[in-house]
């Protein structure tokens, strides 16, 4: 029987299905149970609490999770590991020590620190890190703006060593989403720093199962392909010694796990082929998917190389408040009764240029013969953004509903007026590996996680380039000419978008090699823009990946400063894949599903 390790995830965000650790635990042979609860927007949300308790600072419900399955791990032998320490990793491991207690059990907890930059910022930018925004080339120091938090990325390392000190749960703050499988197969296989495709296979399997259920029919195109979506079953990546993963989930639960699905999670939030962790760099353009039908799903064939001298830094910064307010327009004159609300409110409030940013968006119906009063419905959305809270708060919102029966007809909103909330401006940076204090606390005692320096001298032979996989050539033929006929482009093709700070990815693949060939002649960055054409001002990158029969695009500052600092309705970039799919476009009759 081959050597595995199973290793289930219930948890994709702070706020996922809080029974899914039971679920997990309760329905069937796991070895390790993970959580991911730590996005970008996540970690200012902890800021907050922290600020009303210092105590706090965590993700509190992890709690709730662990009083129902604690002692039932323990009594099967499952290891937890979880990075729903966020800000407070210490904190979250004194209140499941003292949990423990209470239900009279003595695990072994603990917990990783090292992540939290902000007591050692002054320090670090004397050093010579400036923490340049990824995107903008602007250093922290020259940005004006207040950093609230500030934590790197860490890798599975530390996960390892907590494990081999006997932790029955290690809990961290901003380890990587990825790095909470990497780190208990590293654990359980023995693997050194330098296994390079080893751990490539673990954090791509960590990638695929890190959201949850979107790797096992959630957020996915091909709605017909599932069966169920009640009790949607949350992933399982069964690990083996050589980095290869199968991906399957408990039986009877809902959902699917096919190659589809697990395609869709590996094209989620990445940018290049060449995904970047702090332990290994990740070749998803080699990774071989095969589905064994029966809700699993072998991966193979994942190539690593040596990981960069730096690592990412997640800042939050406090930018200003924000407001948005929408007002209904019916039925005739749309875009005049837009300019003269638009003009009212502003005026009310003293001008646009009252407010450091603004944001003024159309949304029309077009429906000439509307058949119910809805369908009459367009829509425009007032957004302004201040450091002055008071204007984008009370000022705004007073502004809008004083216009309500002195502007157009039919003047209505979609909701009752707002308050102002955080804008919260995400700062990507990256940090030098050797500026990083990785540290696990095991009985109050602290173990120091060395992590090797894999720069530019390195052994040459390690750093060997890796050539993706050949199943269909880089260079690939165009399609021959028509007859062609019209469909919408969801209907051959699927995608998976979503944020990346304040860029989106979306990545979009085919089913067979056949509607590759189309689809990589057919969409290109030019073709994109004129389907979309609200992207067509940003830059925008396309990635190949033959092996997965897909593309990628990226977006750059489609998003502007992150979720909390963006416009846009759909700040996540969750919807914009299926704004593809709602797309119709011209293929070869003999494409024609």
């Amino acid at each position: 029987m081959v050597d595995q390790l199973n290793i289930a995830n219930c948890s994709g965000f702070y706020g996922d299905r809080l029974s899914a650790a039971k679920e997990l635990v309760q329905g069937g042979d796991i070895d390790v149970l993970t959580g991911d609860y730590l996005a970008e927007l996540t970690m200012a949300l902890l800021f907050r609490m922290k600020l009303k308790n210092p105590d706090k600072g965590y993700v509190s419900t992890f709690l709730i999770q662990m009083e129902e399955i604690m002692g039932t791990c323990l009594d099967k032998g499952i290891k937890v590991v979880a990075n729903a320490g966020g800000l407070n990793p210490a904190g979250l491991a004194r209140d499941l020590k003292a949990l423990s207690k209470a239900l009279g059990l003595n695990p072994t907890i603990a917990h990783i620190e090292g992540d939290d930059l902000m007591p050692h910022l002054s320090t670090l930018g004397e050093s010579g890190e400036d923490f340049k925004h990824l995107d903008k080339g602007i250093a922290l120091n020259a940005s004006g703006l207040k950093p609230l938090t500030a934590n790197a990325y860490l890798g599975g390392f530390g996960i390892k060593k907590a494990l081999s000190l006997g932790a029955d749960i290690v809990v961290g703050g901003r380890i990587a989403d990825a790095a909470l499988v990497a780190g208990p197969a590293a654990w359980k296989f023995n693997w050194k720093e330098d296994d390079f495709d080893k751990l490539a296979g673990a954090y791509a399997a960590g990638h695929i199962i890190e959201c949850g259920t979107q790797a096992t029919g959630g957020n996915y195109s091909f709605m017909d392909e599932i069966p169920s979506y009640e009790n949607m079953g949350f992933p399982i990546a069964q690990m083996h010694e050589d980095g290869s993963f199968i991906i399957t989930k408990h039986k009877g639960t809902g959902g699917l796990v096919s190659k589809g699905t697990v395609t869709a999670q590996a094209l989620y939030e990445i940018r290049e082929p060449t995904y970047l962790t702090p332990d290994v760099k990740v070749r998803f353009d080699t990774l071989n998917i095969q589905d064994l039908g029966d809700d699993r799903v072998k991966v193979t064939n994942v190539k690593g190389e040596p990981p960069t001298p730096t690592t990412k830094v997640c800042i939050n910064t406090l930018y200003g408040f924000k407001n948005s307010m929408t007002v209904i327009l019916t039925g005739l004159d749309i875009e005049k009764k837009a300019g003269i609300v638009e003009d009212i409110v502003f005026g009310l409030v003293g001008g646009k240029d009252q407010f450091k940013k603004t944001d003024v968006t159309l949304t029309q119906s077009r429906n000439t013969d509307p058949v119910t009063n809805d369908e009459a419905f367009s829509y425009l959305r007032i957004s302004v953004m201040d450091k002055d809270k008071k204007k984008v708060g009370k000022l705004f919102s007073s502004a809008i509903i004083e216009a309500a029966l002195s502007t157009i007809p039919g003047f209505a909103l979609t909701g009752p007026p707002t308050k102002e909330t955080p804008a919260i401006l995400h700062w990507p940076a990256l940090v030098s590996l050797k500026n990083i204090q990785h540290r696990v606390v095991v009985n109050d005692e602290v173990h120091n996680v060395e992590t090797p320096f894999f720069g530019p001298n390195i052994d040459p032979v390690i750093n060997l380039a890796v050539k993706p996989v050949e199943n269909i050539p880089s260079k690939v033929t165009a399609v021959l000419p028509g007859p062609f006929t019209k469909i919408a482009f969801g209907k051959l093709f699927a995608t998976r978008s979503g944020d990346k700070g304040g860029n989106a990815n979306l990545g979009v693949w085919a089913k067979n090699k056949k509607g590759f060939f189309f689809l990589n002649d057919f969409l290109t960055i030019d073709k994109l823009k004129k389907l979309l054409p609200d992207m067509a001002e940003f830059d925008i990158e396309r990635y190949l990946l033959p092996n997965l029969f897909a593309l990628n695009f990226y977006i750059k500052g489609v998003l502007e400063d992150g979720v909390a600092a963006s416009f846009r309705s759909d700040p996540q970039a969750k919807t914009l894949g299926e704004y593809l799919r709602a797309k119709t476009i011209p293929i070869p009759e003999h494409l024609k599903p």
